[in-house]
């Protein structure tokens, strides 16, 4: 798991990175629609002009919403005292629910709801990668104990050394194996 900035900096760490994916998404989009929607002799300019004047508007919306969900993750570490998806869960809620209060409680539940749901798949989903990951480390570091011993044997019974070659040609088959035997390998393998 990559290592975060500390609280307090991480407040601006996750306001820039959100005004930035804003702007830059907000960017895309409205000079596609911009284009579209200008007359035909001035599409780009219109673009341009519609770039100009919305895509920091969205990026302004995505930096509140980095933003407070900074404060909201930097406040349940600090009470909780502990880093985990629980946090990054109540934080989306809280950012939610906060973004949307003026509309009223009604609609402020609502998306306090979505808020938590949307972080929660995105929390569970980066849990099972790890988790993959982890299980795919473990297999490959098996497989290199497992020629590591048989190395031994090797030279116990006075055989040479594998080459290096032979080494990652064996390690480049092991991994072949370990791909080929995945969950839906019987969906997708081709031989």
């Amino acid at each position: 798991m990559a290592q975060r900035e500390p609280c307090p900096d991480r407040f601006f760490d996750d306001l820039g990175g959100a005004f930035a994916m804003g702007c830059a998404g907000g960017s895309i989009y409205y000079f596609f629609k911009g284009f579209i929607s200008a007359p035909s002799r001035e599409r780009f300019k219109g673009a341009l002009n519609a770039v100009k004047h919305r895509g920091p508007v969205l990026g302004g919306g995505f930096a509140m919403w980095g933003g407070l969900f900074s404060v909201f993750d930097c406040s349940l570490l600090w009470y909780r005292q502990k880093e985990g998806p629980i946090n990054a869960i109540a934080a989306g809620f809280g950012t939610g629910g906060v973004l949307a209060m003026r509309a009223g409680m009604h609609i402020c539940w609502r998306n306090a709801i979505a808020g938590g749901i949307i972080l929660a798949v995105i929390e569970g989903v980066g849990v099972a990668y790890n988790n993959f990951m982890v299980k795919q480390q473990m297999l490959m570091m098996h497989e290199v104990s497992k020629i590591n011993e048989e190395r031994m044997k090797r030279m116990s019974t006075g055989l040479p050394d594998y080459t290096q070659d032979e080494l990652q040609e064996k390690l480049m088959m092991k991994a072949q194996e370990q791909q080929n035997s995945g969950f839906f390998s019987g969906l997708f393998n081709r031989g």
